[in-house]
């Protein structure tokens, strides 16, 4: 077994390198420090990690209160970066795709979710999310929420194959 794997790292040593062994953590500790300093905010950055291959991957904190949505609704759409939402507490009505209406030109983006623009949605597909649901919204979908009750909680895993978020960032808080 040792000279097989001494064998494919002499026959593959670029794939033996550009694989990292190193994993990065995102402790509860650290989603709590971000998390308390939300304020008027609704979203904020807690790492982004660069996983090779132009990928980088981030994990943000995000909370929103309560709302509630007449006729069409007002949603994003993240030009590069698919999202993983998991919601940690709360819940609402989310939307995702159907047609793009009124849609602004695309901005630059942030360091939170890259090139998006906005726009309203008609015919998108409606549903419950609450704590412990696990949502994935791939890059080019419209999204938005329709209603909270009270508030939402979630982390927002952001898979971004094209470096549109800062490898190595780590929030100030937690550094």
């Amino acid at each position: 077994r040792v000279l097989g794997m001494v064998t494919m790292v002499t026959m593959f040593p670029a794939v033996a390198l550009a694989q990292s062994s190193v994993a990065t953590d995102v402790t509860r500790a650290e989603i709590d420090a971000v998390y308390e300093t939300l304020g008027g905010s609704i979203d904020k950055q807690i790492k982004v990690v660069d996983v090779g291959k132009s990928t980088n991957v981030a994990v943000g904190i995000l909370e929103r209160g309560a709302l509630e949505t007449e006729g069409q609704v007002g949603a994003i759409v993240h030009h590069d970066v698919t999202e993983v939402y998991y919601i940690l507490s709360g819940g609402g009505t989310l939307l995702t795709g159907g047609e793009i209406v009124n849609a602004t030109e695309p901005s630059a983006g942030s360091d939170l979710i890259g090139p998006t623009f906005s726009g309203e949605s008609r015919n998108g597909q409606i549903r419950e999310i609450s704590a412990g649901d696990v949502v994935v919204v791939p890059a080019g979908t419209l999204h938005g929420w329709t209603e909270i009750l009270d508030q939402v909680t979630y982390l927002s895993i952001r898979a971004d194959p094209h470096d549109a978020l800062p490898a190595g960032f780590v929030n100030e808080l937690i550094r």
